[in-house]
């Protein structure tokens, strides 16, 4: 189990008109196709704790007040193969409970079932972090997952 989480089990991406993003416990990332060639001076990229901003050869790709807060020195952007740019967020909130709904306030939502394999996602990966001997990557869960699923801080070890 020397792989994190995330690639071991897969992840739930939610599509959007530039590519996709997705979440972890801890993380949001963005994926955004960009066009063959792509060169890093070509991109600008604005990461704020509740706002992000990308333009690509002065084209605005993506721009608005994120879902929930982050932690803005934490955050990167990389450009891969020169076709894509990555953004890694650290969010400020790292519970299964803090399931993303959308990347925006306003913009890129989850759709229902995205949303809801996404709050299965995240309640696996807090079982996992809270049972470092089992391995949570291949499970499946059902019942009480919503919010991070059932509270069992208060019962006796």
């Amino acid at each position: 189990m020397s792989a994190p989480f995330e690639e071991r089990s897969g992840v739930v991406p939610c599509a959007t008109p530039w590519g996709q993003w997705y979440q972890t416990l801890e993380e949001v990332f963005i994926e955004v196709q960009v066009p063959p060639g792509t060169r890093a001076q070509d991109i600008q990229c604005g990461l704020q704790s509740r706002h992000v901003a990308l333009a690509v050869g002065g084209r605005e790709i993506l721009k608005g007040k994120l879902f929930d807060s982050t932690i803005a020195d934490e955050g990167t952007w990389t450009l891969e193969d020169r076709k894509m740019v990555r953004i890694v967020l650290t969010k400020t909130k790292r519970d299964a409970a803090n399931c993303w709904t959308s990347l925006l306030e306003s913009e890129y939502a989850a759709d229902p079932w995205v949303q809801d394999q996404m709050q299965r996602k995240l309640t696996l990966e807090r079982f996992q972090k809270e049972n470092p001997g089992f391995d949570f990557s291949g499970a499946e869960i059902s019942g009480n997952y919503t919010k991070g699923g059932p509270d069992f801080s208060n019962l006796e070890k």
